[in-house]
Formats: structure tokens, C-alpha cells, sequence
């Protein structure tokens, strides 16, 4: 009897085990033009404009506090210029810039 109760579960958890179908391979990451749309459409929405360089794109967007005096890298939605003590125009910064840290610290950073 318990035997035959083994092979009616045994049976049950093949049946169910076949009635499942696997749901296929998850979709490829967007390449190409693909995927430069989207970066577009997503630096857009955060009120940026993609800038190509080579093989590499940046979001660069104009922080509203452009311009305006800092003390510190925090009191900028950018950086804060050591040379002037203002706001970065632009974010990110390209090139070699002395900035201001967080800390307050003088600091040179390079982008490419």
C-alpha cells in the first residue's frame, strides 16, 4: 500500500513537473543606435544632453547654481572651481580642473 501511494506521488510530481514550461531566454541588453537612444531619452529626462566622445558618452547637463560663489564641493549640484570659487557651468567637467571637495580640500580632477 505505501508503495503504491510512492508511485501515485511519483507520477503526481511528473505531471506537474511537465505542465511547466520554462519562459524562455531573458531579452538582450540594447546595443548600438538601440542603446544610444536610450541613453538619450534617459539623459534627457533628467535634463541633460548626451555628448559623444569616441566610443564613450557623457550626460553633460548646466546645474542651475552655475555661476553662483561656494565655499565647499557640496554647496554646488556640480563642482565647485577652486580658481573662481563658483559653481561649475557644466556637469560634468571635462579635462583637468582644480574643484573643491566636500571636505573643502583643493583638489585637481581629471575626466576624459
Amino acid at each position: 500500500m505505501r508503495r503504491a501511494f510512492l508511485g501515485v506521488m511519483a507520477l503526481c510530481a511528473l505531471g506537474f513537473l511537465a505542465a511547466c514550461e520554462p519562459e524562455g531566454p531573458e531579452p538582450l541588453p540594447p546595443v548600438g543606435d538601440r542603446l544610444i537612444a536610450l541613453e538619450s531619452d534617459t539623459c534627457a529626462a533628467q535634463g541633460g544632453e548626451l555628448v559623444q566622445m569616441g566610443v564613450l558618452s557623457l550626460c553633460r547637463k548646466e546645474p542651475r547654481d552655475g555661476g553662483k560663489s561656494c565655499r565647499i564641493g557640496s554647496d554646488c549640484e556640480g563642482a565647485c572651481l577652486a580658481r573662481s570659487m563658483t559653481c561649475s557651468p557644466v556637469s560634468p567637467l571635462r579635462g583637468c580642473n582644480e574643484i573643491i571637495t566636500n571636505s573643502g580640500a583643493r583638489v585637481t580632477e581629471c575626466v576624459n
